[in-house]
């Protein structure tokens, strides 16, 4: 089933047949996070789906925590940082950029 997707995060989309409605969870924060989403429409599911993430979005920055920032930390063995260092020195880019794009390709195998 598709996902709804609003300013960068995704939201499952389910459907209770005892209820006779749409539900959902924004996909991918916190553990300590849960956006959850419903409606007997799909305007309805996802105007709810966008509300939640708005106001997380303002809880965040009243609260001062950063949302999806586009900063990544990733460790990884220091043989590994060397051969990603030497891989991108030899093809004219950068560590970044080979990270960026190692991702980006397997993403898209997944999906």
């Amino acid at each position: 089933m598709k996902k709804l997707e609003y300013k960068g995060y995704l939201g499952s989309i389910e459907y209770s047949k005892e209820d006779n409605c749409f539900f959902g969870e924004v996909l991918g924060l916190n553990k300590e996070i849960c956006i959850t989403y419903e409606g007997v429409t799909a305007d309805e599911l996802y105007n709810d789906f966008t509300a939640g993430i708005e106001h997380y979005l303002d809880d965040c920055q009243r609260e001062g925590i950063k949302p999806y920032n586009g900063i990544l930390y990733v460790r990884v063995p220091v043989e590994t940082h060397s051969r990603i260092a030497m891989y991108a020195e030899n093809h004219g880019t950068s560590i970044d950029a080979f990270v960026r794009e190692s991702i980006e390709r397997r993403l898209e195998v997944v999906n």
